[in-house]
């Protein structure tokens, strides 16, 4: 068991996702402890900050440190198990004298180490970060290291947890497991910031209570203000003070203690339902009520490709069958966007159209402005999982050899944009109908240029990345910051000033929006041209 959790340890930190998310841990660390004169905070309390030494950079990085690596750890470790079944390395753990409670433990310990490892390096540079600050050069090692195992692997060990328990429930093993996360993640942590929050939660209640009690003995009225966790402008650099630590005390230890055997029971729950990739056993699982197998059908993206191929003709007769091929190019055209547009469609339940439905239905009922500020950010989240397979639908079918020897691999590709496009409009028809009826040009023109960018990002990284799941990553955030009122990410005219769009020019969103095409276009024809 230790054996293969190892061997899945040293396959993830090889991959640029551990790279990429352990830079981001490190730079949060940074943002954690930030100059003397700086205008930011990671961990205030008012307008106080502890000084910075052992106790109080330990602490602050360490928090830090749950927030991103809560979030963002999750994503690089829940493949563990689908990357077995894609590799037909689950084939062999199938017939491996290895229980299923060992393999979701093995896979728990997987994810443990990958998450520790960025826990790790992000604790180097927490006394890297006190010797440069230089307000306290005097390094405690344990004042230091305390934090990292107290108040964060706790905390870990059930993002792992959750990562093998996500991916062995149907529902939680695709791209709607990475959305639920994304929602769940954060009102999660938002809930451990509470002081009586179970098992302790964030670690904040501690820390708090000590922050506190040491500004009072020193007769500092805070005058209502209240300990912070996140990255919050302040208008001056805050006072410092001298803290020397929280005391955690036995029954918060024991509250720590309780969580790691509680994401150790919950990483081994999965192991009464695993199919433990038997393909007999699978197939069980996978028939209708009456004992019968399903019925296999033709690969969507093969049915893609047939609806745009000319007709058959004598093989004596080239000139003719391209002739007719020029002459029908728009009725060809117009099957293969319609039959894009079916494969784009057939992911979603009837219940995700009623839900579609009833966002149009509220775009056309509310006003203008709470159109655009609540609706259509709503509208434009929900198909997010079918916009994920854009470009990446035939790398993740196993058909890029077969659609690769098809001639006019750009005209499928824009009618696959096209099909993007056309489900982006339908859902956010009703706002943009509100708006022109409003005489709302601006925000016309802004609903428009989000309604082209979003397929055309979906398409742009499902090709360049070959999976769904880059732009379930980035879309996420991006879409968050703009209903935050970021209005420099605002790509769909939610933010506004004075009743107008804040967010970027149209132009620009359609000069991007261009650049993402071309970037498209210009990967198949590369990648065409190496295989030939």
């Amino acid at each position: 068991m230790v054996r293969l959790a190892l061997g899945d340890f040293r396959d993830r930190i090889r991959r640029p996702a551990y790279a990429v998310t352990l830079l981001a841990a490190v730079g949060l660390g940074l943002l954690a402890v930030p100059p003397t004169d700086g205008h930011w905070a990671i961990l205030a309390l008012g307008s106080y900050r502890g000084e910075y030494n052992s106790a109080y950079v330990g602490t602050a990085t360490a928090l830090a440190g749950t927030l991103w690596l809560t979030l963002g750890g999750f994503y690089v470790v829940r493949k563990g198990l689908g990357r077995d079944e894609e590799t037909g390395v689950g084939q062999l753990l199938a017939a491996a004298p290895l229980r299923n409670v060992e393999l979701m433990l093995a896979k728990f310990l997987g994810n443990l180490l990958v998450l520790g490892s960025m826990l790790g390096v992000l604790a180097l540079t927490a006394p890297a970060l006190q010797l440069v600050r230089g307000e306290d050069r005097a390094l405690d090692p344990v004042a230091l290291l305390t934090p990292f195992l107290v108040l964060t692997l706790p905390l870990l060990a059930a993002t792992a947890a959750l990562a093998v328990l996500f991916e062995t429930v149907p529902l939680l093993r695709g791209g709607l497991g990475n959305v639920t996360w994304f929602t769940f993640a954060p009102a999660l942590l938002i809930a451990g910031e509470a002081p009586g929050a179970p098992f302790g939660g964030l670690g904040l209640g501690p820390v708090a209570a000590s922050l506190r009690d040491t500004l009072a003995t020193r007769g500092v009225d805070l005058g209502g203000d209240d300990f912070s966790l996140g990255l919050t402008k302040v208008d001056s650099p805050l006072e410092a003070f001298r803290w020397d630590g929280a005391d955690y005390g036995t029954g918060f230890l024991a509250q720590r203690l309780l969580l790691v055997l509680l994401a150790v029971a919950l990483a081994a729950l999965p192991a009464l339902w695993f199919t433990r990739f038997d393909p007999a056993r699978a197939r069980a699982a996978e028939r209708h009520p009456d004992g019968t197998a399903p019925t296999p059908t033709p690969g969507p993206a093969l049915t893609a490709a047939a609806a745009f191929a000319p007709p058959a003709g004598p093989a004596s007769a080239p000139h003719a069958r391209h002739h007719r091929s020029h002459s029908r190019f728009g009725s060809h055209y117009g099957r293969l966007l319609l039959g894009e547009a079916r494969i784009l469609f057939a992911d979603a339940s009837r219940w995700w159209w009623f839900a579609a439905a009833g966002l149009v239905l509220a775009g056309l009922s509310v006003p203008p402005d709470t159109g655009v500020g609540a609706v259509l950010p709503a509208a434009w989240v929900w198909p997010v999982l079918l916009w994920s397979r854009l470009g990446s639908r035939s790398a993740e079918n196993d058909l890029e050899v077969l659609l690769g020897a098809y001639p006019a691999a750009r005209a499928r590709l824009l009618a696959e944009w096209a099909a993007g496009v056309l489900l982006t409009a339908l859902i956010g028809a009703g706002v943009l109908v509100r708006l022109a009826a409003a005489g709302d040009t601006a925000g016309v023109a802004a609903w428009s240029a989000g309604a082209l960018f979003i397929p055309s990002l979906a398409l742009a990284l499902g090709t360049l990345s070959r999976t769904h799941r880059l732009f379930q990553a980035l879309y996420l955030p991006l879409w968050y910051l703009a209903v935050n009122q970021v209005a420099a990410l605002d790509f769909m005219g939610t933010v506004r000033r004075a009743g107008h769009p804040a967010g970027p020019s149209p132009v620009l969103v359609t000069a991007i929006t261009l650049t993402l095409l071309s970037t498209t276009l210009l990967t198949t024809t590369t990648r065409r041209a190496l295989r030939g």
